[in-house]
């Protein structure tokens, strides 16, 4: 304990590393977020209510061509619908005249669709309406899982039951939707400040819908137009399929956010050749030489833009 606090540190290099690397997290408010001792940065993540995953997330953006043009990592955690215009900026960036996107029901929040209006984007999204809340409790933190269908506490726990409460209805005001968490996790939780209070018996979360917010959104969706355009949505998944099946990206090679990026970044690259490979092929209708595939990554600068995206 000495060389933790005191001047010098004896030992080997590891053993030097581990006691800076300790210290430096027992200085610092990281050490509360931090949920497995072997990566650092991983958080679970929810496939459905009773599935979750330890690791990371990677959230991409592609053209109805099937190029990827935008690509974010975050940990396991983390809203998807966060990353839309993230991912939209990103594809801009790369020179996509992006007049459409095509994603599920988490793109759907409130400010995608305020940013899609403001942007001409056609938001080929399912509103949800709790994705899209207008009011809540306004604890930092909280998020709709689309995939758990429920809500998600900044801990990553999710709610154990929910209830509609219509009665607000009655007075002429939307319907809220109450989730509950469970306590027993809240007691021992290490982001619980200001959070939880101790003692409670219940910790609950409210979310006042406001139909007016997706209104217009929820019209939109029930036009021929828009049923249409969302059978382009498999793309995306037969794409995270090839990402995950043919390189690799279903299991995290290294540990850290860092090396999950390069790691995705990699993997998008090779996946967007192999695709820039076989689209010169089909326009030249000839098998492409060793030169076009070994410069095919220079096609995605002069292909022409396309304006369709799908999301995951």
């Amino acid at each position: 304990m000495q060389c933790l606090i005191g001047g010098g540190i004896n030992g080997n290099k590891k053993t030097k590393k581990a006691l800076l690397k300790l210290r430096e997290l027992l200085a610092g408010e990281r050490i509360r977020e931090i949920q497995s001792i072997a990566d650092e940065d991983a958080k679970r993540g929810h496939k459905s209510e009773e599935n979750s995953f330890f690791g990371y997330k990677t959230h991409v953006a592609m053209t109805e061509e099937r190029i990827i043009t935008g690509l974010e990592v975050t940990t396991g955690e983390a809203s998807d619908g966060k990353q839309f215009i993230n991912l939209v900026e990103k594809s801009k960036k790369a020179g996509i005249d992006v007049q459409e996107a095509c994603g599920d029901t988490a793109y759907s929040t409130r400010e995608n669709l305020e940013y899609a209006k403001e942007n001409n984007i056609k938001l080929i999204v399912k509103v949800h309406p709790t994705v899209t809340n207008g009011q809540s409790d306004r604890i930092e933190g909280f998020i709709f899982n689309k995939d758990a269908d429920t809500m998600q506490c900044p801990a990553g726990n999710l709610a154990a039951r929910k209830h509609i409460d219509k009665s607000y209805e009655e007075k002429g005001k939307s319907p809220r939707i109450r989730y509950y968490f469970d306590v027993n996790k809240c007691k021992g939780c290490p982001l619980k400040e200001g959070c939880y209070k101790e003692g409670a018996k219940t910790k609950g979360y409210s979310v006042t819908i406001k139909p007016e917010t997706y209104k217009e959104q929820e019209k939109f969706q029930e036009t021929e137009y828009f049923k249409e355009r969302m059978k382009q949505r498999y793309k995306i998944e037969a794409k995270n399929g090839e990402l995950k099946q043919a390189h690799g990206l279903g299991t995290a090679k290294s540990m850290g956010l860092r090396a999950m990026r390069l790691q995705s970044f990699f993997a998008a690259f090779a996946v967007n050749v192999k695709r820039i490979v076989k689209l010169v092929s089909e326009q030249t209708k000839a098998k492409p030489s060793f030169f076009v595939k070994f410069f095919a990554f220079d096609y995605i600068f002069w292909m022409k833009p396309v304006a369709s995206f799908a999301f995951p």
